[in-house]
């Protein structure tokens, strides 16, 4: 079926695998493949990779590279080395999310800016209006590269024996460049993984080599969610949006207040100080019903707060949520109910991580 949606330069390799495939931040883009369950097990287990070209990708380069960058970005860029990758948020003035990023140290004078695929258009406009008066050069680049995410336990295994491509001097988030390639190991789903940043050409390479491994399962955006979602890892539109801060999602570690300036400092440090009404919390159900986005959340019969995520978990075999809850009632081991249709089911308060990570820390 034809769509006015965007492709990426794998949309035809999805095509020829079977993919199911259904628009997603303006782009037809793969959901899933095999199937939800087995492409999460294979991340989890073993290695999956994903097509994520549909990211946004910005290069802010000048003698204000850095100040500018640490004008839009809740965490502090200039404490960290170059081959860092920090990650924040880009907030409005009233502490609300214009979008979540990864902020890629290339120098002190130049900047990558990774944004999310359904915000682009949004974020470069946000991004050029605020560049006013700085000695800035901005190159909206999302046009010129694809990627691909490599993840799972024998992702560097696999990086290596199938690409040719040695991550092992690469720690969490960290990054190195060959050649015009970019090498990164961050990942979104809570096992070790790496990101490929290249042209077009190289990335269907890329692909096919892995596919053609067999060691490296295709995986849709259906199972990115799952995973993400079990590690607690917030999605732009359910975790973090316009109306959730940092501070209300949980957020606030990566909210530097010991900078001098950023935009949105002030309402974020008045909300950390005075506490936020809305907390993101975790929830785990009673029951084997699944919470859904947007279902209520109540306390004795009163609206307390809506699910922003919910999923019965693949990993640990559980019907849990996050959501955003008056914050009288976030205390761990909290008794609240969820409404799922016509019916209420009982849960309690958690933590927002209901699966552990495993990165490569050192």
């Amino acid at each position: 079926m034809e769509t006015n949606n965007k492709r990426t330069c794998l949309y035809d390799k999805h095509v020829a695998l079977g993919a199911l495939i259904s628009p997603f931040g303006g782009f037809d883009m793969p959901i899933q493949y095999s199937g939800i369950v087995d492409e999460h097990q294979a991340v989890r287990q073993a290695c999956g990779v994903f097509d994520v070209s549909h990211m946004g990708e910005v290069l802010v380069s000048g003698a204000d590279a850095e100040r500018y960058v640490n004008h839009i970005f809740t965490n502090d860029v200039t404490k960290v080395d170059a081959g860092k990758i920090l990650y924040g948020m880009m907030c409005y003035e009233n502490g609300g999310v214009v979008d979540d990023l990864l902020v890629y140290k290339m120098a002190t004078d130049r900047y990558f800016l990774v944004i999310n695929a359904a915000n682009i258009d949004k974020d470069w406009a946000w991004i050029q209006e605020q560049a006013k008066g700085y000695d800035v050069v901005l190159e909206h680049q999302s046009e010129q590269y694809g990627e691909v995410a490599v993840q799972g336990p024998e992702s560097e295994q696999v990086l290596k024996e199938v690409l040719g491509i040695d991550g092992s001097d690469l720690t969490f988030y960290t990054f190195k460049q060959i050649d015009r390639m970019i090498v990164s190991r961050t990942g979104y789903t809570g096992e070790d993984g790496f990101e490929i940043y290249a042209d077009a050409d190289y990335i269907r390479q890329c692909w096919d080599k892995l596919i053609a491994s067999g060691r490296c399962k295709p995986c849709g955006l259906g199972c990115r969610d799952t995973l993400r979602f079990e590690v607690g890892l917030p999605l732009y539109g359910d975790e973090l949006s316009a109306d959730i801060t940092p501070v209300m999602a949980g957020l606030g570690m990566f909210v530097k207040l010991d900078k001098e300036e950023f935009i949105g400092r002030e309402a974020l440090a008045k909300q950390k100080a005075e506490g936020p009404q809305k907390k993101l919390v975790g929830i785990e159900l009673h029951d084997k019903a699944i919470p859904r986005h947007g279902y209520a959340v109540l306390k004795d019969g009163a609206v307390i707060g809506e699910v922003t995520t919910g999923y019965h978990t693949i990993s640990t075999d559980k019907s849990v949520c996050m959501a955003l809850i008056d914050a009288r009632y976030a205390a761990l081991d909290t008794e609240v109910e969820i409404q799922i249709r016509k019916k209420t089911f009982p849960g309690t308060v958690c933590k927002k991580r209901f699966y552990d990570k495993h990165y490569k820390r050192d």
